[in-house]
């Protein structure tokens, strides 16, 4: 694989080179090592138990049909497992919140995906994923007129190892991939790019200068996925007005 780079969460960015991606010169790919990546999910969504058990990933279909046989309301905690192929399923302790993030889809798609397939997004920075993450609840809550509330959130640190497609540096030679709302060229890409066998995008943040973040299209590029905080978003009927560390006192 040409133009591979090693990145380490602790070391300094490799300077990305300023290139067009062209049939002759595409996007690059490059070794993401983080040992430390975050991921912030609502406090409601807990893990599903299934991924955490079974031992072997080959026989989580087999598991689900007879749990599911005595426990009805597995098949929705579980998800669509068939959307995840055999080969790049994980299980163990934390694959139940990786996993999740490939069984369980939003029909409004994200980023990188149009809604078919999943994709795990994390930050390389705790401040990113929260500025992401902020942006998008604020989002929601308006769209559906929330009153004063606190939002409890779940922080994730898991490790992504993987050699990624590398769009980082480019916003301002492919702008519509980096549109703040518009989704569609980004959409576009991310699909073509996954079709291809890409096991993922590593980009600039849109919404914290200076962040770098991942869309993960394959479970099994992370790993040591594990609760590490919470975090309680403070929404004021309007917008998210601040956001505190939540601790269990001795």
């Amino acid at each position: 694989m040409e133009n591979v780079v090693a990145i380490s969460r602790d070391s300094s960015e490799q300077q990305i080179p300023s290139l067009t991606p062209s049939a002759t010169s595409p996007i690059p790919v490059r070794r993401v090592q983080w040992r430390q990546a975050i991921r912030i999910i609502p406090s409601i969504l807990p893990p599903v138990s299934i991924f955490e058990r079974v031992a072997n990933a080959g026989d989580l279909e087999a598991v689900q049909a007879i749990e599911s046989m005595f426990n009805p309301r597995l098949r929705d905690a579980v998800g669509d497992l068939s959307l995840v192929p055999r080969e790049d399923r994980v299980v163990g302790p934390g694959a139940g919140y990786i996993m999740a993030a490939f069984t369980h889809l939003s029909p409004d798609g994200s980023r990188f995906s149009n809604g078919t397939y999943g994709v795990f997004y994390a930050a390389q920075r705790e401040a990113t994923a929260i500025a992401e993450t902020r942006y998008h609840r604020e989002r929601f809550m308006r769209a559906t007129k929330e009153a004063r509330c606190e939002l409890d959130m779940r922080v994730l640190a898991v490790a992504v190892t993987a050699s990624l497609h590398d769009v980082r540096g480019m916003r301002q030679i492919m702008p519509d991939i980096y549109h703040p709302d518009d989704y569609s060229a980004s959409q576009l890409l991310g699909g073509a790019l996954r079709a291809g066998g890409s096991s993922g995008v590593v980009y600039d943040s849109v919404r914290h200068d200076g962040g770098k973040c991942v869309g993960v299209f394959r479970p099994r590029m992370l790993s040591h996925c594990r609760d590490w905080k919470h975090l309680r978003y403070v929404w004021d009927g309007a917008r998210i007005t601040d956001v505190l560390e939540v601790k269990r006192l001795a």
